[in-house]
């Protein structure tokens, strides 16, 4: 989330007639994230987000909108997006497609405990379930073709042995989208972003799951991973705390038991989802995009992840 793209009180008034959001009262950007423009938007008929996509294709807002529709019709705490008065769930707005979703009560906790963990581990179980059975499918648009296409346009960026860490893991990750343990991993939607900042809570009561932007259908073990590799580490190394990983894990087997070949690759899966946000913090470190309001992050921590779990002792789910 960011401002890229400035929204005028107007521009927006108008832009509200065309759904049953209520008059508007006050609209404040956000500034925290670093792919879509995102505000803040207070209403007559309630408390709001408002998202702009700079760069996001038809196929691929129309998939993350219905997900998070079907995610909160199936009583997951997720925001729904208001439906326009012709049926839609978006509209042009200064020129980029936009959307609005209920903004959730809560906050967003910066050092989670075991039980704020085990609430994450559930919840991102029962989205998998309650996602199964959405008819529209779109590749992981930050999957493995996406880490390839980027890191040979971040080439001339890396020092030596940042591009030879880059090569090896992609070269690693490639040969195992080619192994039966890898074609037999259940896959679906996923989140694909979980990260603590996307999550609201009230005490250790999970008040809600948002900015589900970077959706796609991928392995659900991808999205576990990704979800572990922020929520139970240590920030400082990157190393696991051992108490909040085996809180999320068991969050996550008390709804869904994973398949002997997840178990399996669960290793394999840690250093992609590593990888996948190694790589998007050097892009948009070393090829940044004007912002009104943007910060983007040091790459330094997923490198420093990626590293870890290519030598980690960890094994099993």
């Amino acid at each position: 989330m960011a401002v890229f793209t400035v929204v005028e009180p107007a521009q927006l008034r108008a832009w509200l007639k065309s759904c049953d959001a209520g008059e508007l009262l006050h609209i404040e950007g956000i500034a925290s994230g670093i792919e879509n423009t995102n505000y803040f938007v207070d209403t007559t008929g309630g408390r709001w987000v408002l998202t702009l996509f700079e760069r996001m294709q038809s196929e691929q807002i129309d998939f993350c909108l219905r997900l998070m529709q079907r995610l909160a019709h199936a009583g997951l705490p997720c925001p729904g997006p208001i439906a326009r008065h012709d049926g839609s769930l978006q509209a042009p707005l200064v020129g980029r497609p936009a959307a609005l979703v209920r903004r959730l009560a809560g906050r967003s906790v910066e050092q989670p405990n075991p039980a704020q963990c085990e609430a994450i581990g559930q919840t991102l179980a029962h989205m998998h379930h309650a996602a199964e059975g959405l008819t529209r499918a779109l590749p992981n648009p930050r999957g493995l073709d996406w880490c390839i296409q980027t890191a040979a346009v971040l080439e001339p960026h890396l020092q030596g042995s940042q591009a030879r860490l880059l090569a090896d893991e992609l070269s690693t990750q490639q040969a195992f989208t080619s192994t039966p343990v890898f074609a037999a991993l259940p896959r679906g939607p996923v989140h694909a972003d979980l990260f603590r900042d996307n999550a609201l809570f009230e005490q250790d009561h999970l008040s809600g799951v948002f900015d589900f932007y970077f959706a796609g259908t991928d392995t659900w073990l991808f999205d576990l991973a990704v979800t572990c590799n922020d929520w139970c580490i240590e920030d400082a190394t990157g190393a696991f705390d051992p108490a909040r990983l085996q809180a999320l894990l068991a969050g996550y087997r008390s709804v869904r038991t994973p398949k002997a070949e997840e178990e399996q690759a669960w290793p394999t899966l840690l250093r992609a989802a590593a990888l996948r946000f190694w790589i998007s913090r050097l892009a948009d470190w070393h090829l940044p995009r004007p912002a009104h309001l943007l910060a983007p992050k040091d790459p330094a921590h997923f490198e420093r992840i990626l590293t870890l779990r290519r030598h980690s002792s960890t094994r099993t789910l």
